[in-house]
């Protein structure tokens, strides 16, 4: 089934956190034109690919998201866009959707969103969120003192390195 603009709502990717005790990854989208998060929690290699990426930090050698990225490019395609396409039994489910340059047709290509992210965040593709997966799994942050925790939040993230991702181990 192909989405409608209507089905589908902007996200802006905020950023990754670790989650304490448990040292758990989250990546967490923002609902571009209102108030809702979506938190997703992902895995740490992941994590760490879209640390990088946000923060401008290209490895020495490529990871699996840089060779997606450079294989799209290779073929004359670009990532079209992102979509988290839906949650089920607590987990989400995204695709990816690439275009051949000069070509109408889309491919869409079934992934965790957290692939699809990395790629979206090295492709500066748009990310959305299905409107019923943003119904059901977001979280509303209404007061001023919550969106004090939101700035510290952002200030925390632009204090992470890839090295607070290793073996489990969160940031100190």
């Amino acid at each position: 089934m192909e989405e409608t603009e209507s089905d589908t709502i902007p996200m802006d990717v905020v950023g990754v956190r670790i989650e304490l005790p448990t040292n758990t990854p989250i990546l967490l989208l923002r609902e571009r034109d209102g108030g809702r998060f979506l938190p997703i929690w992902i895995g740490t290699n992941e994590a760490t690919a879209i640390a990088l990426a946000l923060e401008g930090v290209e490895p020495q050698r490529p990871m699996t998201h840089d060779l997606l990225k450079l294989v799209t490019d290779s073929l004359g395609a670009t990532v079209d866009r992102v979509v988290v396409t839906d949650l089920r039994a607590g987990t989400f489910f995204a695709d990816f959707i690439i275009k051949r340059n000069g070509d109408d047709d889309e491919i869409t290509i079934s992934s965790r969103p957290s692939d699809a992210i990395a790629l979206a965040t090295r492709t500066s593709s748009p990310v959305f969120a299905a409107r019923a997966v943003l119904d059901e799994g977001g979280v509303e942050i209404r007061d001023e003192g919550q969106e004090e925790e939101i700035e510290r939040f952002r200030e925390f993230l632009e204090d992470i390195t890839p090295d607070d991702f290793e073996a489990g181990q969160g940031p100190s």
